[in-house]
């Protein structure tokens, strides 16, 4: 098969690696890739929202299945343009993909059928937003209704903060369009879980768990981020919390969509908080998690192209997913100022020290040829990976190995996967 992977950062390199895996995979094409994507594909210089050009290269190449890794594609309505080409692909619908693309129809779609989530107002005016904080219970958090990579979530600890944050998302549109409506959110408490599926429309197949580490600083404290670093599986995801959250919150998820007449095909991303009241949904996301997907993917032992084509033919309840019983951990190596301002173009070395390394992956987020050299061009640059037996030897594996690669300006936090300490 001719496969068109589309994205340029770690979430796609991580599925470009295990794509090659598959023996079904003969040319791997990626719009438009990345330094260390290249080495799995042909990367092509087209972007990830040049539907039409994509369409074009993919009939001109007869590829078989394009993948979309990204969620601005995915909700801007990719795969129906590519469908409606006759070219095949895998990725929810536009109309599906709103899943994601805005928190207050996901809030009112949990609301509806009763799926466990924090309490909430949705927004579409500044004034009606701050009168409601004047009374508002705190610490509380505001949420920009539209994509914004990851970042538009403020959690705001006093009145104060709230009204900064109505200005940021509203008024100084930070985000652009994702804050002309808002999302004001219970603050929830609790461990944060992560937890990844493949859906044909009907059919859920769960992944593994992991969890994420939005926060830039150690502690989690600084600003929000796309993600610092994960591991995988978290130890809070217990049988239990897996058991409810089966009954609760994934296949009502999934058959709500279909009763809205938006059956959804591809991944669903449950952002998940274990509060004392029992497990419930932070967010959806309608794609792989970025890094989760370069944790849980590595641990993956199912051929990746046959759980995409039963998901593009509904196919999936004859397919059961496998993932190794060990564990993985990634850190994020940035550049020092992410994700407000950085500096590119940096040369990176000690990339070459991780050829047939096994049980060690370098998945670049950030990165592209200047001649020769492999440079920084991002402020996620590389997500250093690493499997171990358990989550504290792989832990210790993901730290050690991030020593071998250095660039000027590079950053991490160090307390990637510190709660497993607690668990």
């Amino acid at each position: 098969m001719n496969i068109l992977i589309i994205g340029s950062g770690g979430r796609e390199h991580a599925l470009a690696w295990k794509i090659a895996q598959s023996s079904k995979a003969d040319k791997i094409y990626c719009a438009p890739g990345n330094a260390g994507i290249a080495e799995y594909a042909e990367c092509v210089p087209i972007g990830a929202m040049e539907f039409d050009k994509l369409a074009d290269f993919a009939a001109e190449k007869n590829i078989d299945l394009t993948v979309v890794g990204m969620d601005d594609p995915l909700v801007g309505g990719i795969v129906d343009v590519f469908e409606s080409r006759g070219l095949r692909v895998f990725g929810p619908r536009k109309n599906a993909a709103i899943l994601e693309g805005s928190k207050a129809f996901s809030k009112d779609l949990m609301k509806k059928y009763g799926i466990p989530t924090a309490a909430y107002e949705n927004f579409d005016s500044p004034e009606a937003a701050l009168a409601y904080l004047e009374t508002a219970k705190y610490p509380i958090v505001l949420k920009a209704d539209g994509l914004a990579l990851g970042k538009g979530v403020l959690i705001c600890e006093t009145h104060e903060e709230a009204v900064a944050g109505v200005q940021t998302l509203m008024v100084d549109k930070q985000f652009g369009n994702a804050g002309n409506t808002i999302v004001v959110e219970e603050f929830l408490t609790g461990r944060e879980v992560s937890v990844l599926s493949f859906v044909d429309g009907k059919t859920i197949r769960i992944m593994t768990s992991a969890q994420d580490h939005k926060r830039a600083m150690d502690g989690d404290e600084g600003l929000n981020t796309g993600g610092m670093g994960t591991f995988s599986p978290s130890p809070f995801y217990t049988a239990e919390v897996d058991a409810f959250c089966k009954e609760h919150i994934y296949q009502k998820t999934v058959d709500a969509m279909r009763a809205e007449g938006r059956p959804f095909q591809g991944v669903i991303f449950f952002g998940l908080m274990l509060t004392a009241d029992g497990p419930k949904v932070l967010e959806y996301n309608a794609r792989f998690g970025d890094p989760e997907a370069q944790v849980v993917l590595p641990r993956m032992k199912n051929d990746i192209i046959d759980v995409f084509n039963a998901c593009v033919d509904g196919t999936l309840d004859t397919v059961w997913l496998e993932f190794e019983a060990n564990a993985a951990v990634c850190v994020v190596l940035a550049s020092d100022g992410y994700p407000v301002h950085y500096q590119k173009g940096f040369p990176i070395s000690g990339l070459e020290q991780f050829k047939g390394k096994d049980g060690y992956y370098v998945f670049h987020a950030g990165t592209c040829f200047k001649g020769e050299d492999i440079v920084t061009n991002g402020g996620r640059v590389l997500g250093v990976t690493a499997k171990g037996a358990n989550l504290v030897e792989a832990r210790k594996n993901a730290y050690e190995a991030t020593e071998l690669i250095s660039f000027e300006n590079k950053y991490m936090r160090h307390d990637i996967g510190k709660a497993i300490d607690e668990a």
